[in-house]
């Protein structure tokens, strides 16, 4: 078995930049974590008012730019076009989110955060690995699955690099009162960035590696079913990368108290990212995997990015996100919706004949 793969590659990159960005200026164990810097995103386009997380994050421009230099100079798969299960994705996406703000972190940052030494992301590490594998059985024994039938639309081409120049256009040319793109410093999270072009490097970097490599870690933890470790060892290098470039930094603390936003209410922290878990298995990886893929012209992957979004939003305008205190008033409402959903979604797209 090749231990020295484009996986690997990718985990190793992801593992050094991440911490480099969090001493740059990132928030602590989150130099690169989707779904914060997607709620971020959303929250500097107005659609929530949690002033502590408003930011238009660099890397996620950076992502989906490198997934489409990635597809089009290096690994040459660009194909524009979308599948017919846009919608269900998009909820998909909505619900994914929801489990990872109540965890408080993407798969990535479930695996950053262990680089760092946060042993709450245990609970979360575990839950991910149940979701993925719900979402793998049901797909390998239960017969269920999305329609990947996929159709190419050079329409679609046009579309990441629109959602970039626009994000990027409105960083820069924005004013605070018409869109709070950053916050007051010291007003949170979101007031804790990196410099402009070293995110926007990294996320570049990280998102061609990514494209070119195809490296998943919802693939990983579900190939693990089939005796298939070729990702995991991405998975593996992550975190030892994370750790060691942690330790040099001066920024590894390891232990369960007083770690950078996290909380300690481990029973959420299992269920919301076993939700999460779920929810990306069946849309067909995570959200770093679908950044990439969208720059690659996929409309499907860009559906559940906006998905994703949404569910920023609603998380914080309904009190759904948890924080370091603790989890939202309303969280439990919001796992129980995102099960139900993705209870629904496998019934509905069960096929018998597929059933081993």
């Amino acid at each position: 078995m090749k231990r020295l793969s484009w996986p690997v590659a990718a985990g190793v990159l992801l593992g050094v930049l991440a911490p480099l960005l969090t001493y740059a200026g990132n928030p602590g164990n989150m130099g690169v974590c989707v779904a914060c810097f997607l709620r971020d995103t959303t929250g500097a386009l107005g659609l929530h008012q949690a002033t502590a997380v408003q930011y238009i994050r660099p890397e996620i421009l950076g992502l989906v730019l490198g997934g489409l230099l990635g597809s089009m100079l290096v690994a040459r798969n660009f194909r524009p076009g979308a599948t017919s299960s846009q919608l269900v994705k998009f909820f998909l996406g909505l619900f994914a989110m929801l489990g990872a703000l109540v965890f408080l972190g993407c798969p990535w940052r479930v695996f950053l955060r262990l680089g760092g030494g946060d042993m709450t992301a245990l609970a979360g590490f575990a839950g991910l690995f149940a979701g993925a594998s719900v979402g793998y059985f049901a797909k390998t024994r239960g017969g269920c699955g999305l329609r990947e039938d996929f159709m190419e639309n050079r329409a679609y081409a046009v579309l990441p690099p629109l959602f970039v120049l626009a994000l990027g256009a409105l960083y820069f040319f924005a004013t605070p009162e018409h869109a709070p793109f950053a916050t007051a410093p010291g007003g949170g999270p979101g007031a804790m960035h990196a410099p402009f072009l070293l995110s926007l490097a990294a996320g570049v970097g990280i998102g061609v590696l990514f494209q070119k490599s195809q490296f998943c870690t919802m693939g990983a933890l579900a190939n693990v079913w089939h005796k298939d470790f070729s990702m995991l060892w991405g998975v593996v290098a992550l975190v030892l990368c994370a750790t060691l470039t942690n330790l040099l930094l001066g920024q590894y603390h390891f232990g369960m108290e007083g770690q950078p936003i996290a909380h300690t209410q481990h029973v959420y922290s299992f269920v919301a990212m076993m939700l999460s878990g779920l929810c990306f298995s069946l849309a067909g990886g995570c959200p770093g995997k679908h950044l990439a893929r969208f720059g690659a012209g996929n409309a499907d992957s860009g559906i559940f990015v906006l998905g994703m979004m949404a569910g920023g939003a609603i998380s914080h305008n309904f009190a759904l996100a948890a924080s370091p205190k603790g989890v939202g008033a309303n969280t439990d409402v919001a796992l129980l919706a995102g099960f139900v959903f993705c209870l629904a979604v496998m019934l509905a797209t069960r096929d018998k004949t597929r059933a081993l």
